[in-house]
């Protein structure tokens, strides 16, 4: 398949519990864990993940760093930092689709098939859900094309509510792309 073929599919889950080839951590700069998204990957994927995390140095807002998986169902993790909302004048937007954008190159890269993504900065970096999930399809859309090996993407969402957004801007609960 190409990227022009890619299945994205949304659904309220636990992100520790997919079996894509990747999963993405929310994470925040340092790598080394956290709360949210970030926490349970880590204490899911076991202490061998942190020993992983530091020898990364950390990770910028908007980039992506890959890891092994450990224990979690997945192979691999692919970090990556979003932004903290601060209005949406301090590029929050651009760094947010960065985050998926890169992701998905990490996830070409490293020729993996499908990948499942949290919602990236909507907890306590605050990023209004509905504003990320319209930037979230939009960048995996863009970064398909270019990523012949990603066949399936997967937006995990905590809640029903969010779950909506994703849906309003899938077209349902899937789409092809």
């Amino acid at each position: 398949m190409t990227g022009n073929e890619a299945i994205l599919r949304a659904l309220v889950g636990d992100i520790t519990d997919e079996e894509t080839a990747a999963i993405v951590n929310a994470a925040n700069s340092t790598l080394l864990g956290g709360g949210g998204v970030d926490g349970a990957i880590h204490r899911a994927a076991g202490p061998e993940l942190l020993k992983e995390c530091r020898l990364l140095s950390g990770c910028p807002a908007g980039e992506a760093r890959i890891t092994d998986a450990y224990n979690l169902r997945a192979r691999k993790v692919i970090h990556t930092v979003g932004p903290i909302w601060r209005g949406g004048d301090d590029n929050e937007p651009e760094t947010l689709a960065e985050c998926y954008r890169n992701s998905i190159d990490l996830a070409q890269k490293h020729n993996l098939e499908s990948i499942s993504f949290p919602c990236i900065s909507t907890g306590v970096y605050g990023y209004p859900a509905a504003d990320a999930a319209k930037i979230a399809v939009s960048a995996i859309r863009t970064a398909l094309p270019r990523a012949p090996a990603v066949y399936e993407v997967h937006f995990v969402c905590f809640s029903e509510a969010a779950l909506e957004y994703y849906r309003r801007e899938l077209g349902g609960d899937f789409s092809d792309v």
